[in-house]
């Protein structure tokens, strides 16, 4: 590509409105451009990297076995009806009619179509295992985009789907895939780590988040050095170490808390740590009240809470709700007295004498115990905190932040059963097939690497998913000498085959060196003063070493490099 009399541009000043470095880059080096909130187009630049990406993991696809087909973004929402999951999205899913009424969605994922096309071939156990996948545009409303390519309304997702008649098979289908995860991951170049996760409104049996490590991730991510462990907090495993013994001195109180709505509040009324308390928050399960209690300096893990038992709808009850089951206003709840059924964290059970709401405005009772009232349910509902022990080797865990870039999940028959997906086995017996799924977010990941791969200057691309690997810098284009070589050295390279952008541009210096650097091209050839001599400099964006070689030297360093893939 010759930037003279063709599309490129880049931006002086940040760009507005981005909140991430790859996000703000990305745009101000010409990549992307954001049309509305959550929607950005792509422009040469940025569509060239994201299809060196894409021909990655359809690399790694094709060789594990799966076929690519293209599935409609406009979907009927009857689909999603008979899967349960038109409600189950919520506002996030765009809706829409046609000039006949008839109902329809943009498709915020796809299981549900798989499933159909899957039911046009499956009649036996002999038609599968197979594997279909494809790269196709999703749609969902996010509340509140941001981070630039990381949290958006339209992205190309990489979704494929595995079709196998029993569980043993599915797990055999789902490694397949797993393996081309990885090695998808490893040859983009993207420092990742893969950790368990909640399955959310994909529901199933397991999911496994790749998640790109970034401070700006937003995502967290507890981890274990010594045995290698990692998990989305929202599901890792507590370890319960805590233990206080019952003092039978001791017997419960009632004290005066004014306005001490909060922990923090009550520790300082009552000069007590936060370890010493139990709080009781009210929570709306499918509209109903649900008391929830745990360690004060603990949180809530929503996604461990809906594991409880089956529900469909979970929040934190309105004020109203609070104090129709407490009596008290928000901020005194506690679990004698408490009108709904309880539920308690199982670090609760190792606790004695701790300090609750009293029901009352304005009170406190201290010296409770766990036998005082009744409990529903026991179980792990609190998020883990950093330096908890690991669940697998009793090591403390570490956190870090990452960005989900792909994920894979072993669906079991949850769509087969909604959707009457089945086979007939050996026997002639009807069985429901057993799905997988596997998402890879392509704008995602190429933020991903941006956020990991920059520096004050700009982007610095890997090789391998650089747009171009080579810019040609001809310092002044009124001199003929330094065109004539730019151009004889850009021609050579595309010969051999080394993606290559000439700056034939008619600007300052200065402004050629920047756009290099911002636009994060990994070598740069800068044809200059010595150009009659057959000399140009050589520096690499990445390590930015600079080496002035004779154009053979230079073009045989580059060769040897591209090729080999360093």
């Amino acid at each position: 590509m010759k930037l003279k009399d063709t599309y490129f541009y880049t931006l002086r000043e940040d760009a507005k409105d981005e909140d991430s470095a790859s996000g703000n880059l990305l745009v101000k080096a010409g990549y992307v451009k954001k049309t509305s909130a959550g929607v950005y187009m792509f422009l040469p630049l940025g569509l060239k990297v994201q299809n060196k990406i894409e021909n990655i993991i359809r690399k790694h696809m094709n060789s594990a076995g799966a076929q690519e087909v293209k599935m409609p973004a406009l979907i009927a929402s009857e689909y999603y009806e008979d899967s349960g999951r038109l409600a189950g999205f919520g506002p996030s899913i765009f809706k829409l009619k046609d000039r006949n009424a008839k109902d329809f969605v943009l498709g915020p994922t796809h299981e549900e179509l798989f499933a159909v096309a899957a039911k046009s071939m499956i009649r036996s156990y002999k038609n599968m295992p197979f594997n279909l996948y494809q790269f196709q545009t999703k749609y969902r409303d996010e509340p509140r985009a941001r981070f630039g390519l990381i949290r958006v309304k339209e992205f190309v997702m990489k979704d494929a789907y595995s079709f196998d008649m029993d569980e043993k098979n599915m797990d055999v289908s789902y490694q397949k895939m797993f393996n081309a995860y990885k090695a998808s991951f490893d040859e983009i170049g993207v420092d990742y780590r893969i950790v368990k996760a909640d399955t959310g409104i994909m529901g199933g049996l397991l999911s496994e988040e790749f998640q790109a490590i970034t401070p700006i991730g937003e995502d967290k991510i507890a981890y274990c050095d010594a045995c290698s462990y990692a998990s989305n907090t929202e599901i890792t495993k507590s370890v319960n170490t805590y233990k206080k013994e019952r003092n039978n001195s001791l017997k419960i109180e009632e004290v005066f808390t004014p306005d001490s709505g909060t922990i923090e509040d009550v520790c300082n009324f009552l000069h007590k740590d936060a370890k010493d308390f139990v709080k009781t928050l009210i929570y709306a399960i499918d509209g109903k009240p649900y008391a929830v209690m745990l360690r004060g300096d603990r949180e809530v893990s929503e996604a461990k809470l809906t594991k409880v038992f089956a529900m469909d709808s979970l929040e934190l009850a309105p004020a109203s709700m609070v104090e129709e089951v407490t009596g008290a206003k928000v901020g005194f709840a506690g679990p004698i007295g408490v009108k709904c059924p309880i539920i308690i964290d199982e670090e609760v059970l190792n606790m004695a004498d701790y300090i609750v709401g009293a029901n009352k405005s304005d009170y406190h009772l201290i010296n409770v115990n766990n036998s005082d009232f009744e409990y529903a349910y026991k179980a792990d509902v609190r998020m883990v905190s950093e330096g908890d022990l690991c669940p697998i080797c009793g090591k403390a865990l570490s956190f870090t932040k990452g960005i989900e870039v792909g994920n894979t999940f072993k669906l079991g028959t949850k769509y087969s059963k909604a959707l009457d997906l089945k086979y007939l086995n050996a026997e002639n017996k009807e069985e429901l097939v057993w799905m997988g799924s596997y998402g890879i977010g392509l704008g995602r990941t190429m933020a991903a690497i941006v956020e990991q791969n920059h520096d004050d200057k700009g982007i610095v691309w890997p090789l391998n998913i650089a747009p171009y690997q080579v810019i040609v810098l001809i310092m002044s284009t009124k001199d003929e000498t330094q065109v004539k070589l730019g151009e004889e050295i850009y021609n050579k390279l595309n010969d051999l085959g080394i993606e290559v952008i000439l700056d034939n541009r008619d600007d300052r210096p200065g402004i050629k060196f920047n756009d290099s650097e911002l636009i994060g091209i990994p070598y740069r050839l800068t044809v200059g003063k010595k150009a009659g001599e057959g000399i140009v400099e050589l520096k690499d964006r990445k390590t930015a070493e600079n080496e002035e070689l004779t154009v053979e030297e230079a073009i045989n360093k580059l060769q040897s490099i591209i090729k080999g893939g360093n």
